[in-house]
C-alpha cells in the first residue's frame, strides 16, 4: 500500500453507567478532538474518530475491523471517562495493529466555579487512563503511551512521530525485496535469516535472475528512452560527453522499475559480482529509483534494502532525505573527527545540497564499462544512521545520532556522491560503540527521522533496539548489550 493512504483510528473509552447525555457529550468531544488534531498540520496522517466504546463486544468488533482494514495503520485510545479494563481484554489480545494510549483530557484546566460531581463523572480521564494502562501492562501489550494536553503542539508532534513508526511497521508487513544475485562473496553482515525476517518483519525476500533484467533492458523502446533522457536533462547537469553510458543507465532504470512494479516489490539489491550480460553496474539508475521511494541494498544486502523502503515510508511527506549509505573512511584531525559516507555509486539524490551532476567514470570493480552516476555533496543537518543486523535468533536495530556537515574537502578525484558527519558523542566513542554492538557498514541515513521513531518501530515489530547518542559511554553500552542478550534469550 502507498504509505500516503493510511489512517489512524481514534477510539474513546467509556461505559453505560453515566447515562446517555454523558455518552453523547463524550461522542461529540471525541469527534471534535480527532478533527482538530488532524487539521492542526502536526499529524502526518488522518486521525479518524471511530466511536465511543462501552462494552466488550463493541471493543472486540472495532479491533476486528481495524485488523481487517488495510488502510488502518493503528489505533489511538483515550479514556474520556472510566472504562472498566476487563472489557478491553478480548480486544487488546486480538489486536494486530500498532497501538497508542493517548493519556489526555478534554479540558485543559480545572474550572474552579463549575467543578462538581457531575463534572467529575464526565471528566475523569486521570482515573480512566490508569485503569486502561493497567490492563495493557497486565497483558504485556506493545504500546506507545503519550501524555499531555491534546491541543498542545508538542504533544501532537509526539503523536505524529509515533504515527510514522506505526506506518513503518504496517508498511513493513507488505515489503517484498527483489534480489538480483546473492550477496557479495564471503561477507558475513549482509547475510541473514530470510524466513525469520518474513515471520518477524513481514519481508518477502526472493531472487530474480540477472538475465531476466538484461532482457528487459534490451526491450526498452526508443520513446521510453527519449522521455527519460529528457527528464534527466531537466533535473540534472550533464558533466559528461559519454551520452551512451547515460542512456544505458536510463534503460536500467526503466527495466528495474518494470520488474519491481510487476512483482509489487518495494526494494531491491544487486552485487557487482553478478552482472552477467550487463554493460554497467546500475548507478544512476539505482540513485533515481531511491529518489522515487524504493529501497536499495548494495552487495546483495537485502536487509538494508528493505529497511530503506520502510524508513522512506515513515518519512512520507518530509523532504530532508532518507536513503542507503555506507561509512567509508574517517578524517581523524584531533578534536574535529569526521566520517565520510558514500558508496561506489548508489547514494540517494534526496541528500543533495545542490543540483546533482551526471558524470561517467571508471569503476575499479565489477569488470564492466564505466557507469554513469549522480555526483553531489550532501547537505548539513541533524540525522541518524541506522542498520539492521541478524544476531542469530533475533534482529538488532542500531541507531546512531549524527550531525551532517558540509564536506571539508572538495575531493576532485572522488567522483561519487558523498556526505560527511560528526558522530555522537564523538567519532571514536561512536565507532567503538557501533563495532561493539555489531553494526554493519551498510546503513540507512535519514535527515527526516530520529531515534524515537526507530525505537518505536523496533518495539512495534518486536526486535532489539540499540541507541548510540551523546549520552553513550562504552561501559554502560556493554552492560546494556549483556542484559539485552540475557533478556532476548529468555524470550526464545
Amino acid at each position: 500500500m502507498n504509505s500516503s493512504n493510511y489512517k489512524f483510528w481514534f477510539v474513546v473509552g467509556s461505559q453505560t453507567l453515566y447515562g446517555q447525555e454523558v455518552l453523547d457529550t463524550v461522542d461529540s468531544r471525541g469527534r471534535e478532538m480527532a478533527q482538530k488534531m488532524t487539521q492542526s498540520g502536526n499529524l502526518p496522517w488522518v486521525l479518524e474518530y471511530k466511536g465511543t466504546v462501552k462494552s466488550n463486544d463493541e471493543i472486540y468488533d472495532i479491533v476486528k475491523q481495524a485488523n481487517n482494514t488495510p488502510e488502518c495503520a493503528g489505533i489511538v485510545t483515550w479514556m474520556h471517562t472510566f472504562s472498566p479494563s476487563k472489557m478491553w481484554i478480548n480486544g487488546l489480545v486480538s489486536l494486530q495493529k500498532p497501538y497508542c494510549h493517548f493519556a489526555t483530557q478534554y479540558n485543559r484546566q480545572i474550572p474552579n466555579e463549575e467543578i462538581d460531581m457531575d463534572f467529575m463523572n464526565l471528566n475523569q480521564s486521570a482515573h480512566g487512563d490508569r485503569e486502561h494502562g493497567f490492563i495493557a501492562a497486565r497483558l504485556r501489550s506493545k504500546r506507545k503511551v503519550i501524555a499531555g494536553y491534546w491541543e498542545d503542539e508538542d504533544v501532537q508532534i509526539r503523536l505524529g512521530n509515533w504515527m510514522r513508526s506505526a506506518v513503518g511497521a504496517c508498511f513493513s508487513k507488505d515489503v517484498r525485496v527483489m534480489r538480483f544475485g546473492d550477496n557479495m562473496r564471503q561477507v558475513a553482515v549482509t547475510e541473514g535469516d530470510k524466513v525469520e525476517a518474513q515471520i518477524k518483519l513481514g519481508w518477502q525476500v526472493n531472487t530474480w535472475p540477472v538475465g531476466e533484467l538484461v532482457e528487459h533492458i534490451n526491450n526498452v523502446t526508443p520513446q521510453q528512452l527519449d522521455d527519460l533522457m529528457a527528464e534527466y536533462s531537466e533535473k540534472y547537469e550533464f558533466n559528461t560527453d559519454n551520452i551512451d553510458a547515460v542512456k544505458y543507465q536510463a534503460k536500467c532504470e526503466i527495466a528495474i522499475k518494470q520488474m519491481l512494479e510487476r512483482e509489487n516489490c518495494a526494494a531491491f539489491s544487486n552485487t557487482f559480482e553478478d552482472l552477467h550480460g550487463m554493460d554497467q553496474l546500475p548507478g544512476l539508475a539505482t540513485q533515481r529509483l531511491l529518489g522515487e521511494g524504493y529501497g536499495y541494498g548494495g552487495e546483495g544486502d537485502w536487509k538494508i534494502g528493505a529497511l530503506t523502503a520502510v524508513m522512506k515510508a515513515m518519512a512520507n511527506g518530509l523532504n530532508g532525505g532518507t536513503g542507503f549509505m555506507e561509512d567509508y573512511t574517517y578524517d581523524l584531525a584531533k578534536g574535529n573527527e569526521l566520517s565520510l559516507g558514500a558508496h561506489m555509486l548508489e547514494v540517494c539524490p534526496s541528500f543533495a545540497s545542490d543540483k546533482p551532476k551526471i558524470e561517467v567514470h571508471h569503476l575499479g570493480i565489477g569488470g564492466k564499462n564505466p557507469p554513469a552516476r549522480l555526483v553531489f555533496e550532501g547537505k548539513p543537518g541533524n540525522a541518524i544512521v541506522v542498520t539492521l543486523v541478524d544476531m542469530g535468533g533475533r534482529f538488532r536495530l542500531i541507531c546512531h545520532d549524527v550531525e551532517c556537515v558540509k564536506p571539508i574537502y572538495e575531493m576532485p578525484n572522488l567522483p561519487v556522491a558523498r556526505l560527511m558527519w560528526k558522530a555522537t558523542p564523538d567519532l571514536l566513542t561512536g565507532a567503538e560503540a557501533w563495532i561493539i554492538a555489531g553494526g554493519a557498514h551498510h546503513t540507512v541515513l535519514s535527515y527526516d527521522l530520529n531515534a524515537e521513531h526507530m525505537e518505536d518501530l523496533a518495539e512495534i515489530l518486536g526486535i532489539e533496539f540499540v541507541h548510540i547518542s551523546k549520552e553513550t559511554n562504552i561501559a554502560n553500552l556493554k552492560n546494556q548489550l549483556f542484559l539485552n542478550d540475557l533478556a532476548w534469550k529468555l524470550q526464545l
